[in-house]
């Protein structure tokens, strides 16, 4: 059994492809003095991303990486391992960063990258993960914060919040329900890294 970081006041560098409503979330948390973390960098593969304009309003170093202007992916990624590594960060926050994560990435921050899933994994893995609850016809969904490894959404779990699925829910209504989960347990699961309470026994996290 591992333990996966001495308590601590977090870095952070976050990685968002969209409106970055995790990345808000986990900011209030800083704000309101219920995680101790501060958010260093936040990166974004779109410069269109409302994530970047968030980034901004509050002062955090906000950086576009074009994966376009790199001809792999592994060169995309050794540059952004060379800017996050510069900023000297103890986690990496996955928040709606929609690439898959590669093996040169992972080796270098081994157990220092989390994402949240907006499923009860293992169930329901990649894209669309709320259509694929409803057309399953389950009765319970919810999201799942993870480590990220080299698979899709298959690393190991550290916590996860259920979420009912009503008769009439659509893609829209059962999406923000979860989404409001999301935005209580990712900083929650930070926390428990701040606090030092969290091990890694093979796949299995242990929460102390």
């Amino acid at each position: 059994m591992k333990l996966v970081e001495k308590p601590k006041k977090l870095k952070l560098a976050v990685m968002a492809s969209g409106r970055g409503s995790n990345f808000d979330a986990i900011y209030q948390a800083i704000k309101r003095g219920d995680l101790n973390a501060e958010i260093i960098v936040l990166i974004s593969d779109k410069a269109e991303a409302l994530a970047l304009k968030k980034a901004e309003k509050y002062n955090i170093s906000a950086l576009h990486i074009n994966p376009k202007d790199y001809s792999t992916k592994e060169e995309y990624e050794q540059e952004l391992v060379k800017v996050i590594t510069g900023y000297d960060v103890d986690l990496v926050v996955l928040a709606g960063y929609m690439r898959l994560i590669g093996s040169a990435f992972l080796q270098h921050f081994k157990h220092q990258v989390v994402n949240i899933h907006p499923a009860l994994l293992p169930s329901f893995t990649g894209l669309h993960a709320q259509r694929q609850a409803l057309e399953y016809g389950v009765k319970y969904t919810g999201c799942t914060v993870h480590f990220v490894d080299e698979g899709m959404d298959t690393g190991p779990i550290i916590m996860q919040s259920v979420v009912a699925v009503y008769d009439d829910d659509d893609e829209t209504a059962l999406t923000e329900r979860i989404l409001n989960e999301e935005h209580q347990i990712y900083w929650q699961a930070l926390q428990l890294f701040a606090e030092g309470r969290l091990y890694i026994k093979g796949r299995q996290v242990i929460i102390k």
